[in-house]
């Protein structure tokens, strides 16, 4: 599902334009972005949580020659399902069988 799904879905489901629903999907993005940037953590309840981790550093290899490479220490951010989220896609095992 893309963004222009995810806001054509709401869009229909509570009666608002397009183009209001897309402002509100993004300003909500936006700030989900901005509060783990600034804070390093977000919990959503029942979504899940998005966290900043440091990866360190390590070597590795090149896949296209096999030479061995540095890859320096970076930020990564995390998602962790919530309770519901969860029990959501574990429901489609039950369901898909």
């Amino acid at each position: 599902m893309t963004k222009k799904e995810i806001v054509r879905s709401i869009s229909d489901k509570l009666g608002l334009t397009q183009l209001k629903t897309k402002e509100i999907v993004q300003k909500t993005f936006d700030t989900i972005i901005e509060t783990v940037a600034e804070d390093g953590r977000i919990e959503l309840r029942n979504f899940g949580v998005f966290e900043v981790k440091v990866r360190n550093a390590r070597k590795a290899r090149n896949p296209k020659t096999g030479e061995e490479v540095f890859v320096k220490e970076k930020c990564v951010v995390t998602f962790k399902a919530g309770k519901v989220m969860e029990e959501k896609v574990h429901s489609l095992l039950n369901t898909t069988k």
